[in-house]
């Protein structure tokens, strides 16, 4: 199958069915197979109504037969999930490797180009444009839209990480898990997360995504007061946080390290460990925190690690450290829209006393915000200014 198109609209379609269908007469026994079933009749229908294409049509019917007799067969399946084994598909290695993630986001995990795009610090239209180019040349070069065998994964195995680990990023942007469809991404992520660590439990990258995500979810429920108001994690009740998913989360991590190959999923996890130590000990020293930084920003080039790690040495270093960092980052065109560029600028300006910068930073984070219990409590840290009180939390 080559028309990844037609097979996201059917896709998408199917989704859209199962969400009016399901609340109101259950979730079937195998939902991978009644979306593949309603999608494969509503691709051929859709088809047929556009009256543009029986070849598409011929395509779409043969992904979506393919995969209905490959889980038939799923005791004897190199990927046991059929979402998993469509990331894969997703991974060829002759797509270009900077949009596999993002095609596997809009195609199989159903996120529209304006989300992706903010995930990856792109605009809506250039990330639209960079999708149908990936799309176009998938057509043209009739690049294979298969189920790879087992020892192919490991070649397609980064952009899976990427899609799945920006997956979760999305489900875990909604603290209070008001967007249940947001947290349905998170709860989806997770899932993928522990397929992967036990489809490849040599990979150590695959087992330092799902403890760095595990070390995440274990705080959900500290990350909103009584009253739903967000909370940041220097104010947390550590005894929220779920012990024992931390507890896997530290497993994971040691027996990622010893295979001996470090990668970016390792060093993340890292630091979400090093953060859980140092609330639980009480530690002051934020230095093994930025000596993690150097690391994952030398492997990676992000410029929210950059930040990030500014933030990091604001606490060994002082404020005025990080604002040299940041004002340095500020000619990076990625941040201009990126919320917590301008949390932490405001929150480092209002830590040196320059309170009309941190005041005009918080105007434009308030503004970037989605999320009306961060929007408050960002309102409340830009009260605090005039009110002389100052503003400590990014």
């Amino acid at each position: 199958m080559h028309d990844v198109s037609a097979a996201e609209d059917a896709l998408s379609e199917a989704f859209a069915a199962a969400l009016s269908d399901w609340p109101v007469n259950g979730c079937p026994d195998n939902p991978e197979a009644w979306l593949m079933t309603v999608a494969r009749r509503k691709g051929i229908d859709g088809v047929r109504r556009r009256r543009s294409g029986d070849a598409a049509a011929q395509q779409l019917r043969a992904m979506l037969d393919q995969h209905a007799t490959w889980a038939d067969a799923a005791d004897d399946a190199a990927i046991p999930d059929r979402r998993l084994a469509l990331l894969f598909a997703c991974a060829h290695p002759a797509i270009d490797t900077n949009i596999r993630a993002p095609l596997m986001l809009q195609t199989v995990l159903g996120l529209d180009a304006k989300t992706i795009a903010s995930a990856f610090l792109a605009s809506p239209d250039a990330m639209s444009k960079r999708l149908g180019r990936a799309k176009q040349k998938i057509r043209e070069a009739g690049i294979p839209f298969v189920i790879p065998d087992l020892d192919e994964l490991t070649e397609r195995l980064d952009g899976v990480l990427d899609a799945v680990y920006t997956t979760f990023a999305q489900g875990w942007s909604d603290p209070n898990d008001a967007d249940l469809l947001r947290r349905d991404l998170a709860d989806e992520a997770l899932f993928l997360a522990r397929l992967l660590a036990e489809l490849l439990p040599q990979e150590p990258e695959a087992l330092g995504l799902l403890a760095g995500m595990l070390y995440a979810e274990a705080r959900r429920r500290a990350r909103r007061d009584a009253q739903g108001d967000y909370v940041p994690l220097a104010e947390q009740d550590i005894s929220l946080w779920d012990a024992s998913m931390i507890d896997d989360a530290e497993a994971l991590l040691r027996r990622a390290s010893t295979f001996g190959r470090i990668g970016r999923y390792q060093l993340e996890a890292a630091l979400q460990s090093a953060h859980v130590e140092r609330r639980r000990s009480g530690r002051t020293d934020w230095t093994p925190e930025v000596q993690l930084y150097d690391a994952l920003l030398t492997l990676t080039g992000s410029p929210v690690v950059a930040l990030n790690r500014a933030l990091a040495i604001a606490e060994v270093d002082g404020p005025r450290a990080a604002l040299h960092i940041v004002e340095a980052l500020s000619i990076d065109k990625r941040l201009a829209e990126y919320q917590p560029y301008w949390a932490a600028r405001a929150a480092l300006f209002a830590r040196v006393g320059n309170l009309g910068e941190a005041h005009h930073a918080y105007e434009i984070a308030v503004g970037l915000t989605g999320d009306p219990a961060l929007r408050r409590f960002l309102q409340s840290q830009q009260a605090a200014l005039l009110n002389g009180g100052g503003a400590m939390h990014a």
